[in-house]
């Protein structure tokens, strides 16, 4: 089966020409890639890993977060790599995988290797629940992972007091020439005392509107990064601006950013990423206390 987004004319497809249009324009830009996330300075280790009743949310790198709900301790797209492809990693992860509390679920968003790393999830100790999107139980199967469940869009379990949902998003997938969309693709949702909103990967969409109609969301955790050249990147990543149109869609309460900054994956830089982000927000007039840009290791409460 081949899974599709919402709106089925965006199909993430690309021809060998776009292909060479985005590399001969590469080649003549000049980036200045100097400014890297920096490392939290005050990491509390201890007490995350003492913490059973506090909301936090930790920023790994990219779009891995540790975050923990009434008791309940999730990792989203675990990726702990030192490459991504041919390129080294931007930053270091904020965290060690020793540094982690005992983890209860791992949710994976899509199949793209920057947000799905089996080296990673292999170090990571046994027991843990996995929920992942519709057509990737098979895979994880075959990777020696029993403990899997499969979702698909707005399907929900409760699971050590918090509901997890899975819901929409537009992007696409593939991990070899053969795979194209094998599987789905989604943000997910956690609902318990708070609601915090894990955007996964995806471009801007209308469907915002309806998860925003669904949920009260208090936190969302929204990508910003690999939007550049826009004409290529548009249809499965947001820029900036979107990614705040997205929020105003959602209707949350506050905002943290994710989905930049650890991996080159397209043109645009970490401070471009930043920069643009902080104009949009002053642009729609938002209050600055809503927005929380972490450092990485750096706990939101």
């Amino acid at each position: 089966m081949r899974y599709k987004n919402i709106d089925n004319h965006v199909t993430n497809k690309k021809s060998i020409g776009d292909m060479y249009r985005w590399r001969k324009e590469r080649s003549k830009k000049k980036k200045d890639v100097s400014y890297n996330v920096p490392q939290s300075e005050e990491k509390q280790i201890a007490y995350l890993q003492s913490n059973k009743k506090d909301t936090t949310i930790t920023w790994i790198g990219h779009s891995t977060f540790l975050v923990q709900l009434d008791g309940c301790t999730i990792l989203t797209d675990p990726v702990w790599a030192y490459r991504m492809g041919f390129d080294k990693r931007l930053t270091n992860p904020g965290l060690a995988i020793s540094d982690l509390p005992e983890i209860d679920v791992v949710v994976i968003s899509h199949g793209h290797y920057d947000h799905l790393d089996f080296p990673t999830l292999k170090k990571l100790p046994h027991g843990i629940t996995y929920f992942v999107p519709v057509g990737l139980k098979k895979l994880f199967n075959k990777k020696g992972f029993t403990n899997v469940e499969e979702f698909t869009w707005w399907e929900e379990q409760t699971y050590r007091g918090v509901t997890f949902s899975f819901v929409p998003a537009q992007h696409w997938t593939r991990r070899t020439m053969l795979d194209m969309n094998t599987s789905h693709w989604g943000g997910w949702m956690f609902q318990g005392t708070e609601t915090i909103y894990f955007g996964g990967d995806s471009g801007y969409f209308h469907g915002f509107k309806e998860i925003g109609e669904r949920f009260d969301i208090d936190i969302a955790l929204m990508p910003i990064g690999a939007y550049e050249p826009e004409w290529f990147m548009r249809d499965s990543h947001m820029a900036p601006e979107e990614a705040v149109q997205a929020y105003l869609d959602i209707q949350a309460k506050h905002f943290i950013p994710m989905h930049y900054g650890a991996f080159r994956l397209a043109d645009d830089t970490t401070a471009e990423a930043l920069e643009r982000l902080h104009e949009a927000w002053e642009k729609y007039e938002l209050p600055k206390e809503q927005l929380t840009c972490l450092s990485l290791g750096e706990t939101y409460k």
